[in-house]
């Protein structure tokens, strides 16, 4: 198949063309446009009507968490809703049959009671999750099938925009074409740079862990599972739909210190200091304004376990082919590099 990427050049999308490139022709579209080795061409959102010929578009492209909080909200929603409007809207008048969409858990909820699955009614806070619903709802809502339904639940008022909210799955086949909307956990393998790699080096200087008295679980999405879910979503007859993708386990961040220790060929350093005497700190942190304050240990220690059921369901398999371990220790050897 003729495939196109979006952010092609990004960490997620290096993997796939790594993953999609001895089986399809591999088309990008991106900010900037070296020669990249599996790669036709990569053309920029200027010509996005040029591109010939696509039977498949994979969109990558948006502006990631700042967990720093220190981008324009308004960025968010012109990257992670705008170019997803300009691109969808080119797959409606494109021969292309599959659109294939990454949105994000965090569409869904920013903090998780239980295990989250696709059943959860989105209660996002902050604009990258708000902008990733948007563009969700703005997929869902321009599907003809959906536009004459009667399943809309209602309106989400988004940056004074209204977009009608259909049931989940309604209206995603339309007639030859298909839509997929994927909500991944955070992605992880080789090529990542985010908040891993930055545990890892606290890890390689050896700074004890000190947060070892709380106990939490994870959900992490291997980008070699990711990679293996998109040949199937491409190659096969899959239900449309909207889906969460995890691994299949679960890791608590003492498992995670512990990982990163053998990797490194090291002794796990773990402090189980007082839960009560961490909390205090994180107090004093708020008043000082120092590394570690209350929000920040929420979010060191919280838990935030999805569930791949759905997804493994429709591929019709019992596991993911990458355990969660597997799958980070490779990322956590990349490292080393």
């Amino acid at each position: 198949m003729n495939i196109l990427i979006t952010g092609i050049h990004g960490f997620v999308g290096s993997n796939l063309v790594a993953a999609l490139k001895a089986q399809h022709t591999i088309y990008g579209l991106d900010i900037v446009s070296p020669l990249k080795d599996g790669v036709f061409k990569t053309y920029g959102w200027k010509e996005l009507k040029d591109i010939p010929g696509i039977d498949c578009v994979i969109h990558l492209a948006g502006k990631a968490h700042d967990t720093k909080n220190q981008t324009n909200a308004q960025v968010y929603f012109e990257i992670n809703t705008g170019l997803t409007q300009r691109i969808y809207d080119y797959f409606q008048t494109s021969q292309a049959t599959k659109f294939i969409f990454f949105s994000s858990v965090k569409a869904v909820a920013d903090q998780v009671e239980g295990i989250l699955t696709e059943e959860h009614i989105p209660a996002t806070q902050g604009p990258y999750g708000e902008s990733k619903l948007a563009a969700e709802n703005y997929i869902l809502s321009h599907l003809p099938s959906v536009l004459s339904s009667t399943n809309s639940s209602g309106n989400v008022a988004t940056q004074g925009v209204d977009f009608r909210v259909p049931s989940p799955d309604s209206g995603l086949r339309s007639s030859d074409k298909r839509v997929f909307i994927l909500r991944p956990c955070m992605i992880h393998g080789p090529g990542n740079k985010g908040n891993l790699n930055l545990l890892y080096k606290v890890v390689n200087k050896g700074i004890p862990w000190p947060l070892g008295a709380f106990e939490n679980k994870r959900s992490f999405t291997s980008v070699d599972n990711l990679s293996f879910v998109i040949g199937q979503l491409i190659e096969k007859d899959i239900e449309p739909g909207i889906y969460h993708l995890a691994d299949d386990e679960a890791l608590s961040t003492n498992e995670l210190v512990e990982l990163i220790s053998q990797s490194q060929g090291k002794k796990t350093a773990v402090w189980k200091l007082p839960q009560g005497y961490i909390k205090g700190l994180a107090r004093i942190g708020d008043l000082l304004r120092l590394p570690l304050n209350s929000e920040r240990l929420t979010k060191l220690t919280e838990s935030y376990m999805v569930s791949n059921e759905k997804i493994k369901k429709a591929l019709e398999i019992a596991k993911m082919p990458v355990t969660a371990k597997a799958g980070m220790k490779k990322t956590l050897d990349s490292f080393k590099k």
